[in-house]
């Protein structure tokens, strides 16, 4: 059984590999050679979110206020799990910082990073809020809410594009983003739950 295990581990390794080597060798352009570097830098995307928050507090009250403390929540759930219960037990070398490996990565960022690759934190952690924004303002604000879903994807593929995760950590970071949303986003519509602008109880 352990003989088969780390005969699939390899083969997934490998496949895991080769795809990193075409998504950030050879299926480039130059537009994404600009691009995808600044969806990975937290000083471009943090001000959406914190416009979010303040949007919500203003005008949701009392429950926008439980919504920023689970959103928070959903982040603070993904990045600790992303850390200790992943990183540091697999302790999956970057693409960038694997011996095998980086001479031939495209590195699009000023460094590596020194941390761990699996998993992905940027891709669990966008994951983790889309999926809790999805599912507590799709009454409120319907189709439009799935372009967080969109948004989280393009960032989840950055990290592999410009050079520093595999698919693999990128997929599973983005897992285990959506189980953290979808435990937070239940727990909020149980006791609170979005239905409209009018109306909502102040603080």
């Amino acid at each position: 059984m352990w003989v088969l295990a780390t005969s699939l581990w390899q083969r997934l390794d490998e496949m895991d590999r080769h795809l990193f080597t075409l998504i950030n060798g050879q299926w480039t352009n130059s537009l994404f050679d600009a691009v995808m570097p600044f969806l990975r830098t937290p000083m471009y995307w943090a001000p959406l979110y914190l416009f979010m928050l303040v949007f919500v507090l203003l005008n949701f009250r009392l429950k926008g206020a439980w919504w920023a403390i689970l959103f928070l929540s959903t982040t603070a759930i993904t990045d600790l799990s992303g850390n200790y219960l992943f990183k540091k037990t697999f302790e999956r070398l970057r693409p960038c910082n694997d011996p095998e490996l980086y001479s031939q990565v495209r590195l699009l960022v000023d460094n590596c990073g020194s941390g761990y690759s699996f998993v992905s934190n940027h891709a669990a952690n966008h994951f983790g809020m889309a999926i809790f924004f999805i599912l507590t303002f799709r009454q409120t604000l319907g189709r439009w809410t799935w372009l967080a879903l969109l948004w989280a994807a393009s960032i989840a593929y950055a990290q592999v594009y410009v050079g520093v995760h595999y698919p693999l950590d990128v997929l599973t970071g983005a897992l285990l983003g959506t189980i953290a949303g979808l435990a937070t986003a239940t727990l909020f519509n149980k006791q609170f739950r979005f239905v409209n602008f009018d109306n909502q109880p102040t603080l």
